[in-house]
């Protein structure tokens, strides 16, 4: 992660931002925002003026329909756009093409082409572009990345995602592999440092008639495979990752950040090395500060809009899972994205 906001910035003052889009996730957005020490909320906009003057009452900021308007009227150092997928790109660029470091929310954007515009673009105006693929802050994420790299946990032979539960009425526009996988598909790439060289996927649909709720992946990580279950038919929350390696075997919750490491014990028994015999592993609880992972986000953000470092998760990281995820659902013949 980039350098603390205790580094000289360059404004010499608190980083003034909006937040573009506050509905589900913009909301939240907002509110952590206005908690941060670094940040300064200038305004929140949203085609639903109601909803933006909602915002604006509750953290004491301006509200605006159009978000054009708030940016010539207002001095915005940087925004997070949280609006629809299939206007990432022209809210984004606008934002850019202004000298506005940007944070968009998963996925970059509606196609591959859109997404490399928008790359292109935060480079060629020197901004900072920064995606939302929020799991990268979960402190047991950040735990459990630090054991694989450290090789504590061996050579890593499998990774197992689990993201389920029932549909969320606030999902309009994509299916189950662009709103769930995508998460999984980033920290699979994220752990391992690399892309997968194949995909395999069986979708469907279940329960909704117009796009696919239901999908299982397996992606080939050359010598590692990993593999995501996801779907909004479960009854119950899920969100789980387990990794298997050559020394040991990890779970983790996303949602409780608990992390549990179990490290092997075992000999070969024969002279040519086939034969192992296990002993019984040492079971570790790994102790996780809980936190707020759209907090450390956010903070991150900011500090590397007033430092100038790059962000956990570039422009390229989002483009790389959101190609694996989009060459997915070509692959299962959704056409929704």
């Amino acid at each position: 992660m980039c350098g603390s906001m205790a580094d000289e910035t360059k404004f010499g003052r608190k980083a003034n931002v909006a937040v573009i889009g506050v509905g589900n996730m913009g909301k939240h957005h907002a509110r952590v925002y206005s908690g941060l020490d670094e940040a300064n909320l200038v305004a929140v906009c949203d085609t639903e003026l109601e909803k933006a003057e909602e915002i604006a009452k509750r953290f004491g900021c301006g509200a605006y329909a159009d978000y054009q308007k708030m940016l010539e009227n207002e001095n915005i150092d940087a925004v997070s756009v949280a609006v629809p997928t299939k206007f990432h790109s022209e809210v984004a660029l606008h934002c850019i093409k202004r000298g506005v470091h940007v944070l968009i929310e998963k996925p970059l954007a509606d196609s591959i082409e859109n997404a490399q515009a928008i790359i292109d673009a935060a480079s060629e105006k020197n901004v900072i572009l920064m995606a939302g693929h929020i799991e990268r802050f979960n402190p047991a994420v950040q735990k459990l990345k630090a054991m694989i790299d450290s090789g504590e946990l061996g050579a890593i032979t499998s990774v197992i995602a689990r993201r389920v539960g029932v549909f969320p009425p606030q999902i309009r526009d994509a299916n189950v592999i662009i709103d769930l996988a995508i998460h999984d598909i980033d920290i699979f790439n994220y752990l391992l440092g690399k892309e997968p060289v194949k995909v395999n996927v069986n979708s469907g649909r279940a329960l909704i008639n117009q796009r696919d709720d239901f999908a299982d992946m397996l992606l080939d990580y050359g010598g590692t495979n990993a593999f995501v279950q996801v779907n909004w038919i479960t009854p119950v929350k899920i969100r789980g990752l387990a990794v298997t390696g050559t020394k040991g075997y990890a779970e983790l919750n996303y949602i409780t950040q608990e992390l549990v490491v179990h490290k092997s014990r075992f000999r070969n028994i024969d002279d040519f090395n086939d034969v192992v015999e296990f002993g019984t592993p040492e079971k570790c609880v790994i102790r996780v500060e809980k936190a707020e992972p759209l907090r450390l986000e956010l903070a991150h953000f900011i500090g590397c809009v007033t430092s100038g470092k790059q962000p956990l998760v570039t422009g390229r990281d989002a483009l790389s899972a959101l190609r694996v995820a989009l060459n997915a659902i070509e692959t299962s013949g959704d056409e929704n994205v």
